[in-house]
Formats: structure tokens, sequence, C-alpha cells
């Protein structure tokens, strides 16, 4: 195999006898620099994220096949999966539970829902403020409103505004003549998951917007001057050129949305406490850790809630990698 001819010296000399590296292996040792380096600083966040978030989860888990209750944490037994699915004389445990099935129903439908309403609106939005009009300024800041406000507050706002007997959403539909008599939005069952849905997308639509603006601020202007020019419908340049330059910011904006969705609590307990036609995951693990104080069964459900949230999220990386630039 030929060697690489030696390089000269400062000095004018070649050191022959001084062996000169591959530029690959160069290449290498640079990227294995580069990746202790990467390392070396994720190091105290992977420490920090391991107390703040793995102690508590292994902790869940460990309380999960216990008997453990809220009065007697420590004298806890060790149950095995008895809380999760058990055979006696009929199947018991949190897998039979049909409650326990219908929060997961309440969640993924609430999820899906929600952010599908988002997604739609906070493009739509997004396109309105990305225009060109007097007191743009003014109104990107009060679009921010919903989204700045505590989510507790806002359910608590609307709860006032959806009451059956004093709301102001009841008194306007009869004075527009669209309802005869008032409807109980959060006490109706078959209005009540519309109803914390309709706040939320309310709520959370300007987040979507926001992250989907910022990605039409950085779009070329060359792309649309020749759309221009050439005399194609404003429709198909949205969906030719917009749409797809911007899916990556609204991907992310998704699985954002999608995890604060799959894990909520506040607005819905608010809205309707534990309603069964409303009760998602997270209200049904509180209802069992805090009202029924049995810790290992509520842990149970915390940790499947965990689980399921999981899934949800390594799926929807694994199917959207290609336009988040982590596949090939």
């Amino acid at each position: 195999m030929a060697q690489t001819p030696a390089a000269p010296t400062p000095g004018g000399t070649l050191e022959a006898n001084q062996p000169v590296r591959p530029r690959r292996e160069r290449g290498t040792r640079v990227r294995r620099r580069r990746v202790r380096a990467a390392w070396l600083f994720l190091t105290p966040m992977l420490v920090g994220l391991a107390l703040v978030a793995g102690w508590p989860l292994a902790r869940t888990f460990w309380f999960s096949v216990t008997d453990a209750s809220l009065s007697s944490l420590e004298g806890a037994n060790f149950i095995g999966l008895e809380n999760y699915l058990v055979y006696d004389n009929g199947w018991y445990g949190i897998l039979a539970d049909p409650l326990w099935w219908q929060s997961v129903w309440n969640t993924l439908y609430f999820a899906l829902v929600s952010v599908s309403l988002e997604a739609v609106l906070g493009v739509i939005v997004a396109l309105v403020l990305n225009a060109h009009f007097r007191g743009r300024t003014l109104v990107r800041a009060a679009m921010l409103i919903p989204w700045a406000i505590p989510t507790v507050v806002s359910a608590k706002i609307w709860a006032w505004m959806l009451n059956d007997q004093f709301g102001i959403i009841n008194h306007l539909l009869m004075t527009l003549g669209l309802i005869d008599a008032p409807l109980s939005w959060t006490a109706d069952a078959s209005l009540s998951m519309w109803a914390v849905i309709m706040v939320d997308v309310w709520k959370a639509t300007p987040f979507v917007a926001l992250l989907v603006l910022a990605a039409l601020q950085m779009l070329p202007s060359d792309c649309y001057e020749a759309a221009k020019v050439d005399g194609i419908h404003p429709v198909r340049v949205f969906f030719r050129v917009t749409l797809p330059l911007i899916t990556p910011a609204l991907l992310v904006a998704v699985i954002f949305r999608a995890l604060d969705a799959l894990r909520v609590f506040d607005v819905i307990y608010v809205l309707t406490s534990n309603a069964a036609s409303t009760m998602t995951m997270s209200i049904y693990a509180r209802q069992q850790l805090v009202e029924f104080q049995d810790v290992g069964y509520g842990s149970a459900a915390s940790t499947l809630l965990f689980m399921i949230i999981a899934l949800v999220t390594v799926v929807y990386l694994y199917l959207g990698r290609r336009q988040l630039g982590g596949g090939s």
C-alpha cells in the first residue's frame, strides 16, 4: 500500500520518517472528539433529568406493583401485577375496569380532535397574520392573550360563560334564535366533550399559529414571485409551495400539542370534574390516588398513561422522521 508523502516542515525540510494520517482517519478522530464533547455537555442535563424525572418514574412503577395506600406508603407489600390484571373468580385490575378504557378513549378522542382543529386553525391564523394590513402588530399581540392566560383561569372563565343558568353563551344563542332553551354545556354527556374541546382549541390555537408564523417569515420570496408571474392560483401555491415548506414547523407544533393533549387534566377537571363522559387518564389516576387513596392502583394508572404517551410519541416521530430531518 503506497504511503502519502510527508508534508514539509516550516523550515523547508521533509520529515520522511513521520507517516501522514489519511484524511478519513483524521475525520474519524475529529468526529470522535465532537461526540465526546457532546456527551460532556449533555451529562449535566442527563443527570438532572434522571433526578427530577427518572427517580419519580421508577418510584411510581414500584408503587404500581404494591398494595400501597396514601396512609401507609412505608408498609406497602409487593403484589406483582395484581393492580394491572388478576384472575380471582373473575378478572380484576385496571385493565379489566371499563372506566379506565372509557378514560383512554376519551383521552385519545380529545387529543385527536383538538390537535387537528388547532393545526388547521393555527395555519389559517398564521396566514392571515402573515399578510400586510394596518394594525397587524396589534392583532399579533392580541392573538397571544388566550395562550398567556393560565389554563385554570381560562377554564373557570369558560365555565361561567357556559353555565346553563347565567352563561352568556346560552344568552347569545337564544337571542340569535339558534336554540329555544339553555343548554347544559358542561353537564350534558353529549355536549361536555365538545365544550372542553372548544375551550382547549381557543387556548392552544395561538401557540400553533405562532410557530407556523415564524416558519412563514423564513420562506423565500422568489418562489411566490415566480408563481405570481406564471399566474398560478394562490390556493395551488399554498398546497404546492407553502404547505411543504412549513411542514417541519407544523409537525413540531403538533407533537408539542399532542403531548399536552394526551396528559390533559386541568381544563377538563375545572369544567366537568370527574364526569365519566370526559374523564381522561390523568383524571382517572388522580381519582384513584387522591379520592380513593389507593396509591398502588393509581400508580398503575399513571404507569400505563406514561407508556401510552411514550408509544404515541415514538410512533409519531417514526412516521414524521423525514420531515423532522431525522431520517435518510
